[in-house]
């Protein structure tokens, strides 16, 4: 997989999470991932095609960490993920996405964004939509991780 194709997701929800929730997430260890078991409470995922390239992102985080990141950018802490929680997982989803596209298009990468979709729940699974390999990398805070996974076919 590309890393000049793969950064600029990891830096669009550094970004995107530092100028809407004032918070900053230190990157993690990038690995391969072989199952589909999310890491975190709640993944928002989307999926792009493009003439050169067809895969999906996902964004998954713990419970503390998006209640802390609601906290931030709306003033609101619900108790639990609930649907306005799930809302916005699905916004920052879309955000990430629409700042690596923004990014990538500079490169010459041009790619369609599906609208993300919103799972949740104890060990729920994430179906990316294209065959390649997965990376996972997580993004730690004083408030809990998120991790990002992307698959693309080469």
């Amino acid at each position: 997989m590309n890393v000049d194709f793969i950064n600029p997701f990891l830096d669009s929800l550094l970004n995107v999470l530092k100028t809407m929730a004032n918070l900053e997430l230190k990157p993690g260890k990038p690995n391969l991932k072989k199952d589909n078991l999310a890491k975190g409470d709640v993944s928002g995922l989307i999926g792009m095609v493009g003439p050169q390239t067809k895969g999906s992102l996902s964004i998954t985080f713990e419970e503390s960490l998006i209640l802390e990141i609601m906290n931030k950018m709306l003033g609101e802490k619900p108790e639990s993920i609930d649907e306005e929680v799930t809302d916005l997982v699905g916004e920052l989803t879309n955000m990430v996405t629409g700042g690596a596209k923004n990014l990538l298009s500079d490169k010459g990468y041009e790619f369609d964004m599906a609208t993300p979709i919103v799972v949740s729940g104890k060990n729920h699974t994430i179906a990316h939509k294209s065959d390649g390999q997965k990376i996972i990398m997580p993004f730690s805070s004083i408030y809990g991780t998120a991790y990002i996974e992307i698959c693309f076919e080469s």
